[in-house]
């Protein structure tokens, strides 16, 4: 080897001095190197599972939270249909209150009509029977009493209203 220019006692003095070097640069450097890369590496990947779990958690409450969208949607719909109909009802009861009343005030208007017809009737049969009475008194020259020709009058205006009715 001294042909290579390689010298034994060198050559294992340096063979040993690498490795010893080797073993204190494992033992002191590469155990905590790889040590340090594998807590990285374990960090990692509790991040990834972490951020995977919380993707997954996203999903199902994001289902959640659309499905109560949904649920509040629908009920929603179905207050406002229940109010729509609420409101048709009532305006339907509104409509038939508002009937009977006119029909209570046409009954009214009408019995009070009747009522006013049968005192201007009164009324008439009245002047008619002081009309009667004060022509006949001043035509006869007999005198009748009033009262007796108030009766007469009043029973002969029967007479005629009864014979218009037949």
């Amino acid at each position: 080897m001294a042909g290579l220019g390689i010298d034994l006692p060198t050559f294992v003095a340096q063979l040993v001095s690498f490795l010893i070097l080797m073993g204190v640069l494992i033992f002191v450097g590469y155990r905590p190197i790889r040590k340090m890369l594998d807590e990285r590496a374990n960090k990692i990947k509790e991040g990834m599972a972490q951020a995977e779990a919380t993707r997954e958690e996203y999903v199902r409450v994001r289902v959640v939270v659309e499905e109560e969208i949904d649920k509040a949607r629908r009920e929603a719909q179905a207050t406002v249909a229940e109010a729509s109909r609420l409101g048709g009802k009532l305006k339907d009861e509104a409509k038939r209150e508002a009937r009977k009343e006119a029909q209570v005030i046409i009954d009214r208007a009408r019995k009070e009509m009747e009522q006013e017809r049968e005192r201007a009737i009164d009324n008439l049969r009245k002047e008619f029977v002081d009309t009667a009475i004060l022509v006949a008194g001043k035509v006869i020259s007999e005198t009748l009493d009033a009262e007796k020709h108030h009766r007469l009058i009043e029973k002969a205006l029967e007479e005629s209203v009864a014979f218009k009715k037949n």
